[in-house]
């Protein structure tokens, strides 16, 4: 015997209830659920009958969205009391469900269920676009949306797209410059604790990351499997526009540069653009005049590292770019690409003014200042002038008697590169 009741607007079949103990069923008509009742809060005498129950006004409050339990810390309400009393351990720290296994402790039953699963390495939701497997229903979700190419989440200030409200609020931090994570020893701080925690090696000098083929060890896994390709000589970065191929996607990324032009980083004092941020960085220190990087083994300083590498070389006199038209090694591989232009006798770089032909465009630009006189660098000593940097400097060595080129055969040095050349030929 079947009849309709009417409860808030919502329709409900009853199902007889033999005896007081069973387990009796009702069918929301709004989503077509089951509702099961461990208890019979009113039964009609007539034909023992459920009527109302506790349990079909919590589950009607889930279409009503009505919310009668109000947190009074914080003001937030919920559909059940349950959903409160949960809510409320946020404000109180009160964790009941402690794992067997280890020390953490959770607010819900369902948490500390999720958690043991760590414990176990049981992860029952599978993908049935591949074989990954899950411990949580919402990373299968998550995951899924690889395949789906779904992107939910739209940052409403760029338009960016993000699979997980968690990638939006770390996007976001870029338009906010938000940096809640902070170093406790250096103050610096990050947008992202996964930043934090890899910067904080650099305190520890924890490195726990070890090449399995050499010595090397790491802070961060992102920067072995970075290295580990120096040995594999994996590059699974194309350019699509060249057969260039790069062992790092941000290397690719820089490179398209060459081919679209852009150079997204300029420089406030004059204005030059540069494909890179570390070219930026470099070509500042021209307007602060910094050379963080010093010989040590005489007293010149340099803009980068580079640059140190290579003057190193005339102390060493490491030569390592050999030509194959001759006997003749250099230091720089520039300079080799120069000096092969006298066998082949290309002189790329031409004078508008003269039509001279000159094999490199410092040599143009010198040839240039015969027609135009000018001479931009000055003796604050002695007033001289001359056409280049280079000249200037080494005629400040007469003032201040600096001699940075010394013979490794009899100790004696000169102002020169080229006189110290010269000298090792009596050697």
């Amino acid at each position: 015997m079947r009849r309709q009741r009417n409860l808030k607007r919502v329709s409900v079949r009853m199902v007889d209830c033999k005896k007081i103990d069973m387990v009796p069923r009702l069918n929301c008509n709004l989503s077509g659920r089951g509702l099961s009742l461990r208890e019979a809060k009113q039964h009609e005498n007539e034909d023992n009958r459920i009527s109302k129950t506790k349990h079909l006004r919590k589950h009607q409050q889930m279409h009503t969205r009505e919310k009668l339990y109000g947190c009074d810390q914080c003001g937030k309400k919920f559909a059940q009391s349950g959903q409160l009393v949960t809510h409320q351990r946020i404000h109180t720290g009160e964790k009941p469900y402690p794992c067997l296994d280890c020390s953490s402790s959770f607010r819900t039953s369902n948490e500390l269920k999720v958690h043991q699963r760590i414990h176990t390495g049981e992860k029952p939701y599978g993908c049935d676009q591949c074989v990954m497997t899950f411990a949580q229903s919402g990373q299968l979700v998550t995951h899924q949306r690889i395949h789906t190419g779904e992107k939910p989440y739209h940052c409403l200030t760029c338009g960016s797209s993000f699979k997980t409200s968690y990638e939006l609020k770390v996007h976001q931090r870029i338009h906010t410059r938000e940096q809640p994570y902070g170093c406790d020893q250096c103050g610096k701080k990050f947008a992202q604790s996964r930043y934090l925690v890899a910067h904080s090696r650099i305190h520890t000098g924890e490195k726990p990351y070890g090449c399995d083929q050499c010595v090397m060890r790491f802070t961060q896994s992102g920067h072995l499997v970075r290295h580990q390709r120096i040995h594999t000589r994996e590059k699974p970065y194309g350019c699509d526009q060249c057969v260039m191929r790069f062992a790092q996607s941000g290397h690719l990324v820089i490179h398209q540069r060459v081919h679209t032009g852009e150079k997204p980083y300029h420089c406030l004092d004059c204005g030059s653009s540069f494909r890179t941020s570390n070219e930026l960085k470099v070509h500042q220190r021209i307007h602060t005049g910094e050379k963080p990087y010093n010989c040590l083994d005489c007293s010149s300083s340099f803009r980068t590292s580079n640059e140190l590498k290579v003057h190193q070389r005339i102390h060493t006199g490491e030569k390592p770019y050999g030509c194959n038209q001759c006997e003749k090694r250099f230091a720089q591989l520039g300079n080799l690409t120069k000096h092969q232009r006298i066998h082949t006798e290309e002189k790329p770089y031409h004078c508008l003014n003269c039509g001279s032909g000159f094999r490199t465009s410092n040599e143009l630009k010198f040839h240039q200042q015969i027609h135009t006189g000018e001479k931009h660098y000055h003796c604050l000593d002695c007033g001289s002038s001359y056409r280049t940097s280079y000249e200037l400097k080494v005629h400040q060595r007469t003032h201040t008697g600096e001699k940075p080129y010394g013979c490794d055969r009899c100790g004696k040095t000169f102002a020169q590169s080229g006189h110290l050349v010269k000298h090792k030929r009596t050697h």
